[in-house]
């Protein structure tokens, strides 16, 4: 069993490894937090989204609330990048998923996060509807 929890923490070591923002990326991924906590949190209760995206986001929350990360801090760059490439990751998953028009619909911060967020993200918006 321990080889195992020790092969699978490797395989996510290499998936984050390969996930890496460049250091420009990850500073814009910095700056959007607040505005994704709540995106996250409104997405998660959007009851018109598949449950299956309501659960990753529920997972997504339970592992930014957890005190121990995947990678210790301690290890240069992704000490500190995990959170934020484990969250660009899945919220690229859920967006795939829910589609790029609940991620316009529930976005809490101004045009320009919600573009960077879409670049750090690959996903392609649909043009803002007017009021």
């Amino acid at each position: 069993m321990a080889a195992a929890l020790v092969l699978a923490w490797l395989a996510i070591v290499v998936v984050l490894l390969v996930l890496r923002p460049r250091a420009v990326q990850l500073r814009a991924a910095l700056r959007l937090l607040p505005d994704v906590l709540r995106l996250v949190r409104r997405l998660a209760a959007d009851r018109t989204l598949p449950r299956g995206v309501r659960i990753r986001l529920a997972l997504l929350v339970a592992y930014l609330a957890m005190p121990i990360d995947l990678v210790p801090d301690f290890v240069p760059v992704l000490g500190y990048a995990d959170d934020a490439i484990i969250v660009i990751a899945v919220l690229r998953g859920v967006v795939r998923r829910a589609g790029p028009a609940a991620l316009r619909r529930h976005w809490p911060g101004a045009e320009e996060g919600l573009t960077t967020l879409a670049r750090l993200t690959r996903v392609e918006l649909p043009p803002d509807e007017p009021p």
